[in-house]
């Protein structure tokens, strides 16, 4: 009994001593951080509690109040775990609307109609781009259709048409941690643009490609040549639903990254153009461009009416959503819960609802 109690304790003892290496490594981690030169001017707050306890383990300047930023992160994701559950998928649906004839034509049109769906096309998850489409592909040779005598629709009227809040800053909004939401996201909402510098600081940036081919958005590059080891100081300008994009800025000589990722206008656009081309390399023809609700309800067109759903596909669980929201603070992850959690709760599915839905949360 005695040789347990002293193991007991020396076990006691070396938790204790590994918390403290713990707390003693993290106020280092910190002190660091605050003898940085980009620091020097900052004010810095940090405070760790224990989960079980509440005790404080470590705390400096924890009484001033600053800007949360991307802290807040957090709180949305509890409040979205408390609301949705940690089991909660988006859905999105693939159907038509009219009929399909004898020969295979689809007298009508195929509709992508979105939930919000945040990770469509990520390349973070299994649905990435090409296994979405060749299930959509998969489903509508299921059902027979050969020819299309119609569109391509994305439906993204789930959450309106402002994608973004009042208040963001322009020089973000067209860049990808600027991608506002869509009630038919794609790809997170955003695509890249290949970039190569001059031999010198006199000679202009050249647009290589984009990845995706984007034929329908034209890019207007002012980008200039930065310096050696200037590396990234551009910046797309590229309003939601435009189609022309500028690139503002400088491009350093001997960056080691290919380009910028920029945010997609029109998302469902996108998408439904996606499906579209993909259709025609296979032989499946469309008799009209591609198209979007919104852009149906600027044009004064009427909305066609679904026959028949032909495939349904489900997100990530909220408890995969939120590892990579909260792992790489991705902005579009947390515009996407605020306006679910308001269509939850019965409110317009906005980012101030949401917001409000958290506060009351």
């Amino acid at each position: 009994m005695k040789i347990f109690k002293i193991s007991i304790f020396l076990i006691a003892l070396s938790f204790q001593s590994f918390a403290q290496n713990r707390i003693q490594n993290l106020e280092k981690a910190f002190n660091n951080l605050l003898n940085d030169e980009q620091a020097k001017h900052a004010i810095t707050s940090l405070c760790v509690l224990d989960a079980n306890t509440g005790k404080t383990l470590f705390a400096k300047n924890e009484q001033i109040g600053l800007a949360t930023a991307s802290t807040l992160k957090t709180i949305t994701a509890a409040t979205a775990f408390s609301i949705l559950g940690k089991d909660f998928q988006f859905q999105t649906t693939l159907a038509y609307s009219g009929n399909i004839t004898a020969d295979g034509t689809l007298k009508g049109n195929l509709i992508i109609i979105g939930s919000g769906d945040p990770t469509l096309g990520s390349y973070r998850y299994q649905n990435k781009e090409n296994a979405v489409l060749t299930q959509w592909v998969s489903a509508i040779r299921s059902a027979g259709i050969k020819k299309i005598d119609g569109s391509v629709i994305g439906d993204d009227r789930i959450f309106g048409t402002q994608t973004t809040p009042e208040g963001w800053v322009w020089q973000d909004i067209g860049n990808y941690y600027g991608a506002g939401t869509s009630g038919l996201a794609w790809r997170e909402n955003q695509f890249d643009i290949h970039l190569r510098p001059g031999s010198s600081t006199a000679d202009e940036v050249k647009v290589v490609k984009t990845v995706p081919e984007t034929p329908y958005i034209q890019i207007i590059n002012e980008l200039k040549t930065g310096g050696s080891g200037t590396g990234d100081r551009s910046y797309a300008f590229f309003p939601p639903y435009s189609n022309v994009a500028y690139l503002r800025g400088s491009w350093g000589m001997g960056i080691a990254k290919s380009g910028i990722s920029v945010a997609l206008p029109d998302p469902a656009f996108d998408c439904a153009y996606r499906l579209q081309d993909t259709l025609k390399r296979l032989g499946i023809s469309t008799s009209q461009q591609a198209t979007t609700t919104r852009l149906m309800a600027l044009n004064n067109q009427s909305i066609p009416v679904v026959t028949q759903k032909i495939n349904t596909i489900s997100s990530p669980t909220l408890s995969e959503i939120t590892y990579w929201f909260l792992k790489k603070s991705i902005n579009l992850y947390g515009e996407t819960l605020l306006k679910t959690i308001a269509l939850k709760s019965g409110k317009p599915a906005s980012t101030s609802k949401g917001a409000e839905t958290e506060i009351d949360f």
